[in-house]
Order: C-alpha cells, then sequence, then structure tokens
C-alpha cells in the first residue's frame, strides 16, 4: 500500500475507534439509567447489567486501539521538482550559493561553478572563504586571473525544513564601476575644462594687451585691465578652494547625537532666510528619542546645504516650504528626508546634479550638492534624490 493510503486508512481506523468510544459511553449511560428505573425487577436489571458489561468491553476494546502506539506516518513528500524553475535557477545571471553552518557552499548554477572554475579564480579557497558571512549587502573584492575584481555580495537568512540556510549571491560589477567612473571623469573635466578656460582666456588676453597699454601711456586703460585680471585670477583661486572642498573633505568626529535638538538646530539657522522669502521650515522627528552615531557638524552642514539649495530653487514661489523628517525604515535603518514645494530638479538631470560643478542655476558653484554626497558617505550614509508625486524636489538620506 503506498504512503497515501497507510496515512488515509490509519486516520479512518482511528475515526471509527473514537465513535465505537463516544456509543459505548451513550450506551452505559442509558443502561445506568435503565437499571435505576427497574430496581423492582430483578429480569430488567440483570438485562440492564448485561447491557452495561457489553458496552464496556466495546468501549475498552476501542480505547486500547486508540492508546496503541501506532506507526509513525512518512512526512508528506517534498514538491517535485519542476523544470522551469530548475532552468532559471541554473542560468541565472547572479551566482548563487548555499551556505550552512560546518559544511562547504554549495554552488547552486553555472554561474557559481563558473566562479571557481580553472581559469576564473586565482583561490577557489579565499573566494569561498569571502562567501561566509552574515545576512546583508556588501561589496568585496574577488581574486581572479584577471586581476581583482569588485562584485556586490547579498546574503539572506532562511530555514528549509527545519535547517537553517543562508542564501548568498554574488554579482560581479567591475565592468560597470569602471563605465560608470569614466563617465563620472569624462563629466568632471568637462565641467573642470568650462570653468577654467572662463577665467584662463581673459586673462590670457588681459595679460597680452597689458604691455601694449604701458607704452601707449593709457594709465586709465591699463588700470581697468589690471583690476580686470585681478578679478579673474581671484574668480579662479575661488574656484580651486570650492575644488578642494569637493577633493578634500574633513574626517568625521562621530558620537551619539539625538536627532531631535540637532533638526531644531536647523531649523533656527534657517528660519530666518525662508521666513524673509514668505515661507516656513517645518520638522518632524519619530519617534522623538531618535539617535545617531555621527558627526553633527558635518549632518548639520549636510541639512543646511540642502536647505539652501531648496531656497533658491523655490525663488519666486508664493509660499515656499520646507520640511525635514527623520523616521526608522524597514531593516531598523533611520532615513532622514529633505523636502520642498519649488520646480524640482529638470527631467533628465537627475543623474548628474552630484557631479562637482555641474549646475542649472544661472551663477551657481555646482558645489553645494556634491559636498553634500561626499559628506554623507564620509557619515556612513547615502543620498539620493527622490520624485515626489506632488512636485519640488526631494532628498533622502539613509544611515
Amino acid at each position: 500500500m503506498s504512503d497515501a493510503g497507510r496515512r488515509a486508512g490509519g486516520l479512518h481506523a482511528a475515526g471509527h475507534d473514537r465513535t465505537r468510544v463516544a456509543l459505548a459511553s451513550v450506551a452505559l449511560a442509558a443502561s445506568a439509567a435503565a437499571g435505576v428505573a427497574t430496581l423492582g425487577s430483578p429480569r430488567a436489571l440483570v438485562a440492564c447489567a448485561l447491557a452495561a458489561l457489553a458496552s464496556a468491553a466495546l468501549g475498552w476494546t476501542a480505547l486500547a486501539r486508540l492508546a496503541r502506539p501506532r506507526e509513525p506516518l512518512p512526512p508528506d513528500p517534498l514538491p517535485a521538482p519542476r523544470p522551469d524553475l530548475d532552468a532559471a535557477l541554473e542560468h541565472a545571471p547572479l551566482a548563487l550559493w548555499r551556505l550552512v553552518a560546518g559544511q562547504a557552499p554549495l554552488p547552486l548554477n553555472a554561474a557559481a561553478r563558473r566562479l571557481i572554475a580553472p581559469g576564473r579564480a586565482v583561490e577557489p579557497a579565499s573566494l569561498l572563504a569571502l562567501l561566509d558571512a552574515g545576512p546583508g549587502r556588501r561589496i568585496v573584492t574577488l581574486p581572479t586571473e584577471h586581476g581583482q575584481e569588485r562584485a556586490v555580495l547579498a546574503v539572506s537568512a532562511l530555514t528549509v525544513q527545519g535547517q537553517a540556510w543562508r542564501l548568498a549571491a554574488l554579482a560581479p560589477i567591475e565592468s560597470e564601476l569602471e563605465t560608470e567612473t569614466l563617465v563620472a571623469w569624462r563629466q568632471l573635466v568637462q565641467v573642470l575644462t568650462h570653468e577654467i578656460m572662463n577665467s584662463l582666456t581673459p586673462i590670457a588676453s588681459l595679460a597680452a594687451s597689458a604691455p601694449a597699454l604701458l607704452e601707449a601711456g593709457e594709465p586709465a586703460e591699463l588700470q581697468a585691465a589690471l583690476a580686470a585680471l585681478a578679478r579673474r585670477a581671484a574668480h579662479l583661486q575661488g574656484f580651486v578652494e570650492r575644488y578642494r572642498s569637493v577633493s578634500q573633505p574633513p574626517a568625521p568626529t562621530l558620537a551619539d547625537t539625538p536627532l531631535l535638538p540637532l533638526l531644531q538646530a536647523v531649523q533656527r539657522l534657517v528660519a530666518p532666510a525662508w521666513g524673509a522669502a514668505g515661507g516656513t521650515v517645518d520638522i518632524d522627528v519619530e519617534p522623538a528619542s531618535l539617535a545617531l552615531r555621527t558627526d553633527a557638524g558635518q549632518l548639520e552642514q549636510v541639512l543646511i546645504n540642502l536647505a539652501q539649495n531648496a531656497l533658491q530653487a523655490c525663488t519666486g514661489r508664493p509660499a515656499p516650504a520646507l520640511r525635514i523628517e527623520a523616521r526608522l525604515s524597514r531593516g531598523a535603518r533611520l532615513r532622514l528626508t529633505v523636502a520642498d514645494n519649488g520646480p524640482g530638479v529638470p527631467p533628465g538631470l537627475e543623474a548628474r546634479i552630484f557631479t562637482p560643478f555641474f549646475t542649472t542655476r544661472e551663477g551657481g558653484s555646482g558645489v553645494g550638492l556634491a559636498v553634500v554626497r561626499q559628506l554623507v558617505h564620509g557619515l556612513g550614509g547615502t543620498v539620493r534624490h527622490a520624485k515626489r508625486p506632488g512636485g519640488g524636489a526631494c532628498f533622502v538620506l539613509t544611515f
């Protein structure tokens, strides 16, 4: 008989035994009641006693069968493997591994097996050791025969049939990072070249014309040329100082920092400028006891920079508004949002707004958001631009 048939038969028999016990109990109760009612008739009393004995025997037999240890039923069979899921797992673009404590990592698909195959990893044991990590995401460096390659390692914890597993996914990203780095450098060089040439061209022109003005004996023209030369040199010097502020951020001094007092301090600093423009600044910290291990001065500077950028973007709006919120997001991560009701970031420029010296504002330096990103990364967080359903700009800081 199959396992399913034995399981069904066992359950059926147990159900019959429970029914017999119930019927025997009812028959015993009826026999007792009838015996009490026929105490004056010996024959009826004997009949009731025999019926009670028969009911008791039936019930006792059923109870004995119920109490007898039964053969343990086999566990439910595992679902049959699905060929379509197996094929998808085998050809997944990520290298997948099963991690069980005390066992070597088990490759689950072709991408994982290729990583430890000859010609790929220099030391497969070192690569496998990288996988032995707790749940979370991190960037790791793989020792391959083509050199050091960076990859994203994501580990998740799960329980399968009562056994603790960790599932590791490894995605090489070296080529993608190189592409992004080249694009960023190209954009930076374009901006630097534009800014430097805007100053060097008039400087060179004025420097070339100064001797002629001196020989011509035109002191007024020469003085004007030298003044213009000094202005352009000062502008170029200021540009170099701004570049230094982006390329060499100060090292943070970390300490446990309550967020409500910090946001209140930022509000006091930026509210006068917003009030002068007819606007408001609101803060919200939930719960009020939220704290973050950070450099309070640098985080305050980040929020002030974002508030100033928002005010400049809201120039001319009838009722400009700024809102700074602190919340706990999923995974117990802290989420700070700085949102305004201005025009928002122009479509298509979201990926460029953090590039140093890139700006869409007339007379802007293009340094504010670049400094913000540098400081936030130095504090161990990330900053992103998020679209708001109602319009305006929203910057999300996650720690």
